[in-house]
């Protein structure tokens, strides 16, 4: 982690006038960072500011589901995540300091398709997953101001303007709330978050090195009644995961009674007392913190020019690995429409889907992660989030082929080593002619491709919105221009 040590810092000025920016984003975790290198891909103004001086430090959100996986290809990042990444390990259970049998976390895992070209979880420490994108960003030429934190906000008509712990103020067009669930925003907002506690017994999770445990599985130490917590038993159970390309393991324990003690000793304590390992057998403890499971969802996603987006809008059950998968993907759905407004010049209220759009998935996502918590639903298909959709929501118009506006844009091999994957990628829409003649679309941000017959598609015009989703399909282009005249076409 000695990325962690050598964050770029980036100055705030202070001064009577404020700073201008296109979106002012309140929060460097996966979210901002993911919404802030889109934004600087497209040349869209933004400064993210984050609080804490450098970038988170621990483990937290280690598993990335195949549709975030795609969001990563598009964004560009996808290489580093896999080279830093790995298939999660069979679990392995042990009982008595005895192994007892390994098994799947996630059951049956589809094989890869031409269609699905990422087909299952891929473990990556959260405060890699930061440094990848915080490392895309600043290649981009992106921002962040660390050790700044949000104090105020305002607006108007016009625009934000926000008050920064260092005495600066900024001006910017939007802002974006992605500081988490007990963030600043949201709060100021006065936006309030309806929930429940999932589980009421606290959880350690710490990032620890054991040298003389083996790095081949997931290992997994139920509590008395045998239960592995997120299975739906609640014992005291302990589980220790490698991390990939690191030499650290995540350590997750509940405590049915008294608090988790998050000190190095503590945490030592923990692991002697849960498993068959002794005290000394954690050479290191690099990171340690507790929680307490809840699900929920905040009353709205957007007031006026201010948005929340990820834990801010939304706070998750870990158990079956959602809540980052779901926020980055309310950064990548955000940030092609603000795109829109202020670089094309789209009527604001494109930016209405947003709400209409997230905020049922989040609600779903929650939903799952509950009933994953409870033992009242399995990891499988829908935790991969690959079937996610927006069909008939706001910006889904028509139907053509194998696919329905709303839908996944699928891959699919063009020959000659090209994908469709590689025709989407980009901050652009794209107009795929699949089987059929390209109509003459002369908006600068779409691309046009005539493509051969494509199962996954059958024949038709498809417009694939910059996330990456079916936004209007037709058998002719009719409907089309009015379509994207919407988008600032």
């Amino acid at each position: 982690m000695t990325a962690l040590n050598n964050v770029k810092e980036c100055a705030v000025q202070t001064g009577t006038k404020p700073d201008e920016t296109g979106v002012l984003i309140v929060g460097a975790g996966p979210t901002g960072l993911a919404l802030a290198v889109d934004l600087a891909r497209r040349g869209v103004s933004a400064l993210a500011v984050e609080q804490a001086a450098g970038l988170f430090p621990g483990s937290r959100g280690k598993g990335l589901q195949p549709r975030t996986q795609e969001v990563f290809d598009d964004l560009g990042v996808i290489g580093a995540v896999v080279a830093s990444g790995s298939p999660a390990p069979l679990n392995m259970v042990w009982r008595d300091g005895r192994r007892q049998g390994e098994y799947s976390m996630f059951g049956d895992v589809p094989e890869p398709s031409e269609a699905r070209p990422y087909d299952r979880p891929w473990l990556l420490p959260q405060w890699r997953t930061a440094e990848i994108l915080y490392d895309r960003l600043t290649g981009l030429g992106g921002r962040v101001a660390f050790g700044t934190a949000l104090t105020g906000l305002s607006q108007d008509a016009d625009g934000v303007t926000a008050e920064l712990s260092t005495g600066a103020r900024i001006r910017a067009a939007y802002l974006v709330g992605a500081d988490g669930g007990r963030g600043t925003v949201r709060r100021t907002l006065g936006i309030g978050m309806t929930g429940e506690t999932v589980d009421p017994a606290p959880v350690l999770v710490a990032d620890v090195r054991i040298p003389s445990l083996d790095r081949e599985h997931w290992h997994v130490f139920p509590g008395d009644d045998g239960g592995f917590g997120n299975e739906g038993h609640y014992g005291d159970y302990a589980a220790i995961c490698p991390l990939p390309g690191t030499e650290d393991f995540q350590l997750v324990a509940r405590f049915s009674e008294g608090e988790p003690d998050t000190s190095a000793d503590g945490v030592r304590k923990t692991v002697a007392a849960r498993t068959h390992l002794g005290a000394d057998a954690v050479t290191e403890v690099r990171w340690a913190s507790d929680f307490r499971p809840r699900a929920a969802l905040a009353d709205r996603f957007r007031e006026g020019r201010v948005f929340l987006a990820g834990d801010a809008a939304h706070v998750h059950s870990p158990a079956g690995g959602q809540g980052l998968n779901t926020s980055v993907q309310d950064a990548y759905n955000l940030g092609w429409k603000l795109g829109q407004v202020l670089l094309y010049g789209a009527d604001p209220a494109l930016l209405d889907s947003y709400e209409r759009e997230r905020r049922p998935v989040a609600q779903e996502m929650l939903g799952l992660s509950t009933r994953i918590h409870r033992g009242q639903a399995r990891r499988g298909e829908a935790t991969r989030q690959l079937g996610l959709g927006y069909r008939g929501g706001p910006l889904a118009e028509g139907a053509a082929g194998a696919l329905v506006a709303g839908d996944r844009a699928p891959d699919a091999r063009l020959g000659g080593g090209t994908r469709v994957f590689d025709l989407l990628r980009g901050p652009h829409a794209t107009l795929l002619a699949v089987g059929t003649e390209a109509p003459a679309v002369p908006a600068p941000f779409v691309r046009v491709h005539r493509i051969p017959p494509a199962e996954a598609y059958g024949t038709g015009l498809f417009l694939v919105r910059p996330d990456g989703y079916v936004g209007w399909a037709g058998t002719d282009p009719t409907g089309l221009a009015g379509y994207l005249a919407r988008l600032g076409g």
